[in-house]
């Protein structure tokens, strides 16, 4: 079977989603922490309410990786440790979007993303 640049993107973000949540146990983070603050990236699509412009801005602002990324960097240089989990399980939510194929958005609608229509 000859890997697809769309399989290997689902694979990456599997990748992404199994390295954070690995990770994450390893640092001894709470499950329940982690249950509760999986989705709530996903609240950036009430955005939407304002408009396709507005919405696809939002969301595409908390569903990049350098988001928690920029988000460790604080947890690091500032000594805020309790900051990695946030970062983690951020990183770990953004990998499952990818693995199903929800990708970043463009302004024509929540459907229209860079991986494909959804």
């Amino acid at each position: 079977m000859k890997p697809t640049p769309k399989l290997l993107l689902h694979l990456e973000g599997l990748t992404f989603l199994v390295a954070a949540t690995l990770v994450y146990r390893a640092l001894g983070g709470p499950w329940l922490k982690y249950a509760v603050l999986f989705f709530v990236p996903d609240l950036a699509m009430a955005g939407y309410a304002l408009g396709p412009r507005v919405g696809a801005a939002g969301y595409n602002a908390v569903h990049t990786y350098l988001a928690p990324f920029l988000l460790w960097l604080v947890a690091y240089y500032g000594n805020l440790p309790a900051l990695y989990s946030l970062a983690l399980i951020w990183t770990a939510h953004l990998g499952f979007d990818r693995m199903l194929g929800y990708g970043l958005k463009y302004e024509t609608g929540f459907k229209d993303t860079h991986l494909a229509r959804v």
